[in-house]
């Protein structure tokens, strides 16, 4: 028990390392599902040696959560977001509980347009996060709670104004949380 909570700390701080730039991009980062297919059919078709090699680790070890990360970042590097989903999506099955794969999805989700997906991804994150894990994870959770606002605004806007009022709980320094909470309470 105890080696798997040193592996799981380990697994985040790697992931913080090598996956720091896709995290903080979550919020701003866009693309068109032409590019994704493209650079879907060139990683595929190319043999990127960093996603080759930890598919061979995997393969020896499918259990190897920490390579499943290390792929699944490598993928969010070449925007080939199906491949980083099913990645994530299997780095929650073997770790339920450890709320950034969830987050993870939700980017990549919301890099292949699925906002649907997105939005259950965010809302999976949420529940999720440990409450003594809830300091280290405020500007994402402030994140995740703002796109599940912005979603919900047309839909269910007493939803999206507690959603937002938590968003600004976090980081009240977020301008679009702050424009957002103006809209939906004006």
């Amino acid at each position: 028990m105890k080696m798997t909570k040193i592996n799981i700390k380990n697994l985040f701080l790697g992931l913080m390392l090598i996956g720091g730039a896709s995290f903080l991009n979550a919020q701003t980062t866009q693309t068109d599902s032409a590019n994704n297919t493209a650079s879907t059919a060139a990683t595929s078709q190319s043999g990127n040696p960093t996603i080759d090699g930890l598919k061979k680790q995997i393969e020896a070890n499918p259990k190897d959560t920490e390579a499943l990360a290390k792929l699944a970042g490598a993928y969010q590097e070449a925007s080939d977001w199906t491949n980083a989903i099913n990645t994530w999506k299997k780095i929650s099955a073997l770790l339920p509980d450890w709320a950034p794969s969830y987050y993870s999805q939700a980017y990549a989700y919301q890099s292949a347009k699925d906002d649907a997906n997105a939005k259950l991804s965010y809302e999976k994150y949420i529940a999720t996060v440990k409450p003594e894990e809830v300091e280290q994870n405020k500007k994402n959770l402030a994140y995740a709670y703002f796109y599940i606002a912005f979603a919900e605004q047309q839909s269910d806007p007493a939803k999206a104004k507690e959603h937002i009022a938590k968003s600004i709980q976090y980081d009240p320094t977020n301008q679009d949380a702050v424009k957002l909470n103006k809209v939906l309470n004006s």
